[in-house]
């Protein structure tokens, strides 16, 4: 499992410490929980119903793993839908989700947080951890498509 495509994260579970490691991102998701390498190099499996989060960070640090703007200010630039989670404990967090059915996984819901500038890249929350999502909005509807701009006579066109 640790080969080259590791990435880091930080899985925040409820009314534990979080546990810090390395994940496979491709197949990390198990039918019973999160697999993540310790960087002791243990392997465990983590169960959905005690992870809040999985966070994929930039490094390890210490401190709270959660960013500390957890809902965007206002409308994001990215495209796809903005989601509201609520989770069990009370905690409300935003994040974008991506705008198409197979990306969305049985387990859960990987999203872009709401902070760009955090250590955080991405961001996945176990359907167990949630009481409520809710769509906020859906940025860059393909339905939307831009018109097209109007000739102007008497000017040809550059490559004919």
């Amino acid at each position: 499992m640790a080969g080259s495509t590791s990435k880091k994260v930080v899985i925040s579970r409820f009314d534990r410490e979080p546990v810090s490691g390395f994940v496979d991102p491709t197949n990390y998701l198990l039918t019973d929980g999160v697999e993540v390498l310790t960087p002791l190099g243990a392997r465990s499996v983590i169960p959905y119903p005690d992870i809040k989060t999985v966070c994929f960070v930039r490094d390890f640090e210490e401190g709270e793993n959660l960013p500390e703007r957890r809902l965007f200010n206002s409308r994001p630039k990215m495209e796809g839908l903005w989601v509201r989670m609520s989770f069990r404990d009370g905690e409300v967090m935003d994040g974008l989700l991506a705008n198409n059915l197979l990306a969305i996984d049985v387990y859960g819901f990987t999203v872009a947080p709401a902070d760009p500038s955090s250590r955080q890249q991405k961001v996945f929350v176990p359907r167990t951890a949630l009481r409520a999502l809710s769509v906020v909005g859906v940025v860059g509807s393909p339905l939307r498509r831009q018109k097209p701009k109007p000739e102007v006579p008497g000017q040809g066109k550059l490559f004919e």
